[in-house]
């Protein structure tokens, strides 16, 4: 006897999307999560799980809707009391944030703290995914995102080496621009873009930027993210800068504008930015 399918009711069809959307919307709502780290609110992004944020800190701006999100302050001057005004369940907390004493606190309290490394190479890029995504629930998009960052850091890793001088500077809150040396995550991202790192500046962070020391160093070209760009009135108040005509650079108006965020956060978006970065550099290279 030939069986006739039975129509299922639309209001069943409706009570079962309704509970699936309560289920998720619940599920939102227990994650409950404080992402502390640009880096580590990228990568949530990436793995499409911002729905699970409450928050951030001031250096998650990208993309816009983790910008959209309550900001607990900058992460290298948190307190207790502004991560546990947004009753945050986790924090996901980059190993470069402080005070520890006060992650320490938070973790004492009861919240989950799940500390994510901050390492400036590529290899921590995916582990910075792995543990995020675990932390999530989202091992599935970690898998396929973190496939995604080992090939792209394969043609990095493969980068030729580049025959410039350059001179990363950069300057925050609109003060006086500042020279990255040595042990900074600009020398690795330089290095990591197949620069020579021994023609950067002898010194060891980040230090003011002096006119003397610009005919010392005679940069061949000038690395600056677009933000300080801005603040110094675009290129023509960089070319400005007293000493700058006496470089190489200046003389040539040689400059690569860079996100610094992408760059030198060691996120989602540091393979692209350093692939890009090469191809920058060698275009201003050719004769």
């Amino acid at each position: 006897m030939k069986r006739t399918a039975r129509r299922v009711p639309r209001w069943l069809h409706a009570s079962a999307f309704a509970i699936a959307m309560l289920s998720a919307t619940a599920q939102a709502a227990t994650s409950r999560t404080v992402a502390i780290g640009g880096d580590v609110t990228e990568i949530t992004a990436a793995l499409g799980q911002t729905r699970q944020l409450v928050g951030r800190d001031d250096t998650g701006t990208y993309p816009a809707e983790i910008a959209a999100l309550p900001s607990v302050g900058y992460m290298r001057q948190l307190t207790l009391e502004g991560v546990l005004s947004l009753h945050p369940r986790t924090l996901l907390v980059s190993e470069a944030a402080q005070p520890t004493e006060v992650i320490d606190q938070l973790e004492s309290s009861g919240l989950r703290v799940v500390r994510i490394p901050a390492q400036h190479d590529l290899p921590s890029i995916v582990r910075k995914v792995e543990l995020i995504a675990e932390a999530l629930g989202a091992q599935v998009q970690g898998r396929t995102l973190a496939a995604h960052l080992k090939a792209q850091i394969q043609q990095v890793e493969a980068l030729p080496k580049l025959s410039v001088r350059p001179l990363y500077l950069m300057s925050h809150g609109g003060g006086a621009p500042m020279v990255a040396g040595r042990g900074t995550a600009a020398e690795a991202a330089l290095t990591l873009a197949g620069v020579n790192t021994n023609a950067l500046p002898d010194i060891s962070g980040y230090r003011r930027l002096g006119s003397e020391s610009l005919s010392t160093l005679n940069p061949s070209v000038i690395i600056v993210p677009a933000a300080t760009l801005n603040t110094m009135g675009g290129a023509a108040g960089l070319w400005a800068i007293p000493g700058m005509n006496t470089t190489e650079a200046g003389r040539h108006q040689r400059l690569v504008v860079v996100d610094e965020q992408a760059l030198l956060g060691f996120g989602e978006r540091t393979p692209t930015a350093l692939l890009t970065l090469h191809a920058d550099l060698a275009h201003q290279a050719a004769p």
